[in-house]
């Protein structure tokens, strides 16, 4: 199994080019489902997760091609493909794969919309919370969808096809909101969706089924109007850049000290993020070819922030941040509201000297002078990049464990941030 080795002490200067967004990529490529017309993506980042839904798409039928490089392209742009659904041979999707990744589970609304039925496994467990898929069979029923569970699978039935009505969410629900929005785009009729996912990664989705001919308004706020439609064509759309990377490695600038150009990408993707690490200390500047991020020899200064949906301080940053607060100058509070048992990298954390106390929902980091290099294991997606940072700032060498997590979410890692001077590698045995 494959783990990184990491010798702290290095800052970090250069150009980190930052990958499409996976958290639009996955639904973008579930949408293909819609159509019987070709969908190409473009910037489509290298990810387990990306693999592993084009297994799972090429069991209902999705033929997926990878475009090879075109001469005088950027090496740094994602992968170009091809989704062609042209004829859906299952609309079931098997227990042994939706278990690995709990985003397949929204497979279930482009076949209901199109094919009028879905049996589809309800997805395995979380290491960071329950995240139930009750919300995403609200939305189906309340256009028309007729829903059984049975034998640990959800079976959604509209022989005549989904009707247009309204979904009001209890809560905020990402997942709920994708969902909500390829079911409605098919459906007879008009469609309302209150109390509506904000996040960047909606209205990118949004904006490529408007390409293929669907009529979705008000994306980006908390009501959305969807015009139903017969039928969704074919379209070519570019990803958009991943601002939870983009936070990621400005958090790793604002730990090491040095001057990085985040190129390709955007401000405006993750504003609340950026207030935050200009509040710790770092610079922070908006030009043409994205966002420089730098820090001079100074401390950083301790924050208090609660995680909070789009356009809050994001809970995918919640473990970087921490990670950077385990070095500031005084004490830090951090507050998860979105995932409960999203604190699993404080005790790594601890094992490189960091000092964290918890309170139910509530972390309370007293910053420390100095991190030790140790062996370290990741836990989940995001955890394991927290220690990623802690391990380029900690005196000696570190050790992540288990870093399969890092290649569902980050592409290329290790060379983007060696190509910036830190000292790090992956060892496979």
């Amino acid at each position: 199994m494959d783990r990184i080795k990491i010798v702290g002490g290095q800052r970090l200067n250069g150009t980190i080019p930052i990958s499409g967004a996976k958290n639009a990529t996955l639904p973008l490529m579930i949408a293909s489902l819609l159509t019987e017309e070709p969908l190409v993506l473009e910037n489509v980042p290298r990810l387990a997760d990306v693999i592993q839904l084009q297994r799972i798409l090429g069991n209902h039928g999705v033929d997926v091609t990878i475009e090879g490089k075109k001469p005088g392209a950027d090496p740094n742009h994602g992968r170009t493909i091809q989704l062609s659904a042209r004829t859906i041979v299952d609309t079931t999707a098997p227990y042994e794969l939706v278990s690995k990744m709990r985003a397949s589970f929204w497979v279930i609304a482009p076949l209901v919309a199109r094919m009028g039925e879905a049996k589809v496994s309800m997805p395995g467990g979380c290491a960071i919370g329950t995240r139930p898929v009750d919300l995403l069979i609200m939305a189906l029923e309340a256009l028309g969808a007729e829903i059984e569970i049975e034998a640990g699978y959800v079976i959604a039935r509209a022989k005549k096809g989904l009707r247009g009505g309204e979904i009001v969410f209890p809560k905020v629900t990402v997942g709920g909101t994708h969902t909500a929005l390829m079911a409605a785009a098919l459906a007879r009729g008009t469609s309302v969706i209150e109390n509506a996912a904000r996040e960047p990664e909606i209205g990118d989705v949004a904006d490529c089924l408007n390409k293929m001919g669907a009529k979705i308004s008000g994306a980006g706020t908390a009501r959305i109007v969807v015009e139903g439609v017969a039928r969704l064509s074919g379209t070519r759309h570019a990803v958009l850049p991943d601002r939870i990377e983009t936070g990621t490695y400005a958090m790793a600038v604002a730990m090491t000290g040095g001057d990085v150009l985040l190129q390709n990408t955007r401000p405006d993707l993750l504003q609340a993020a950026l207030d935050v690490l200009e509040q710790a200390g770092a610079t922070v500047t908006p030009t043409n070819e994205g966002i420089r991020i730098a820090r001079n020899g100074s401390g950083l200064m301790p924050v208090d922030v609660t995680t909070a949906p789009f356009p809050g301080f994001p809970t995918d940053l919640q473990a970087q941040l921490m990670a950077l607060m385990s070095r500031a100058k005084g004490t830090s509070r951090i507050t998860e509201t979105i995932f409960e048992n999203r604190f699993m990298h404080v005790q790594e954390l601890s094992r490189l000297g960091a000092r964290i106390k918890l309170n139910g929902e509530t972390a309370t980091i007293e910053g420390v002078e100095r991190l030790k290099g140790a062996q370290v294991m990741a836990t989940d997606l995001r955890a394991s990049v927290s220690l990623v940072i802690a391990g380029l700032a900690a005196e000696g060498e570190t050790t992540v464990n288990r870093v399969y997590h890092l290649d569902r979410g980050f592409e290329k890692l290790e060379e983007k941030l060696a190509a910036c001077g830190a000292a790090i590698e992956r060892i496979s045995d």
